[in-house]
């Protein structure tokens, strides 16, 4: 089996022995996970099996009970979400967060607008806006236009716009199941979104829809009652080994890629 560590070398995001306990339940089970840069690592699972909890403690929402996390190849501590920010991880969930009645430009900036000795330097977001957009290949006829007035892909273009490039400089992207309530035609939008993404930065992609994991990720981690039960470069898996590991049968080859 063939590692992708031939193409990646050090991994950007490693977790080893990473456990978390709520009272007397397990929600993770000594895990160890690794993402490299320009690459899509698909976390699958079905409810409760980890990921939430996962994400949380990389994003700094929770902090490992036990258990290290090294990022680029130093260790670090994650104990809030300041934390991930300052190293570069962004997470963009689900619900977007958007601003329905104001447009474009006023989404992107919202909380971190420029100003000059008070006044809105609108010139120089809308300047900003319209390149963030472009990088990523998205057309909106106009940045004045309100937000509830765009199609679920460019709303998710706009989430991910303001996400990734607002702020602090982003090494790892986390998307929270970015193709929920989307229709076929705009969750390819989101995929598409996210294979420019992974030319410049890493990216986990939690979803439960394995056919948007198998035609989007470089590589696939499952997890099952809190345990990553397997992993697989997206070549040398299929849907029927996938589904059984999410439903907690065992893999006997596991190995470590």
């Amino acid at each position: 089996m063939q590692s992708i560590e031939s193409n990646n070398h050090q991994p950007l995001l490693s977790i080893r022995g990473g456990c978390k306990y709520f009272g007397g339940i397990t929600a993770l089970d000594n895990v160890d996970i690794d993402v490299y840069n320009h690459e899509i690592l698909a976390l699958l699972g079905d409810n409760g099996a980890g990921k939430s909890t996962l994400i949380k403690a990389v994003s700094g929402a929770h902090t490992l009970d036990e258990g290290d996390i090294f990022f680029d190849g130093k260790k670090v501590s994650i104990n809030r979400p300041e934390d991930a920010y300052k190293l570069g991880i962004k997470t963009v969930y689900q619900d977007m967060a958007l601003f329905g009645i104001l447009d474009v430009t006023s989404n992107l900036f919202a909380g971190a607008e420029y100003t000059h000795w008070g006044f809105l330097q609108k010139k120089k977001m809308n300047q900003e806006a319209f390149g963030v957009l472009s990088n990523l290949k998205t057309t909106i006829k106009t940045l004045h236009q309100e937000v509830r007035s765009l199609s679920g892909g460019q709303q998710h273009a706009v989430a991910i716009a303001r996400g990734v490039y607002i702020g602090y400089d982003p090494r790892l992207i986390i998307m929270d199941e970015p193709t929920a309530g989307l229709g076929v035609k705009q969750s390819r939008e989101v995929l598409r979104l996210l294979k420019e993404l992974k030319r410049e930065f890493a990216i986990i992609f939690i979803t439960h829809n394995l056919d948007y994991a198998f035609d989007t990720a470089d590589r696939i981690a499952v997890l099952c009652g809190g345990r990553v039960v397997g992993k697989r470069l997206i070549q040398e898996a299929n849907q029927t080994e996938i589904v059984k590991l999410m439903m907690g049968v065992e893999d006997k080859n596991n190995q470590k890629i």
